[in-house]
């Protein structure tokens, strides 16, 4: 497995790639909100999260089958990097 920081700069690069975002990755702080408010982080909504399942689910090789997980394991950069860690070990 990758390092931490690796890891989390494929992430952000997920992230900015699969949402077409027009953004630099490396400007996603990784303990930022990745749904909800935009002024604190990047504002995603549920076709968001649609989006990035597939796209983690592809880069990864790991399924995400509960929405309840989903929600909590997408909250940040941070806590994808641990969910991504969890289902690959």
């Amino acid at each position: 497995m990758e390092s931490g920081d690796d890891l989390k700069q494929r992430v952000r690069a997920l992230i900015v790639r699969q949402l077409k975002l027009e953004i630099d990755p490396a400007t996603i702080r990784d303990d930022a909100p990745l749904f909800g408010d935009a002024s604190e982080g990047l504002g995603l909504d549920s076709i968001d999260a649609l989006e990035l399942v597939l796209g983690v689910e592809k880069e990864f090789g790991i399924k995400v089958q509960d929405e309840e997980v989903g929600v909590k394991a997408f909250s940040s950069v941070d806590a994808l990097c641990d969910f991504i860690r969890r289902k690959a070990a």
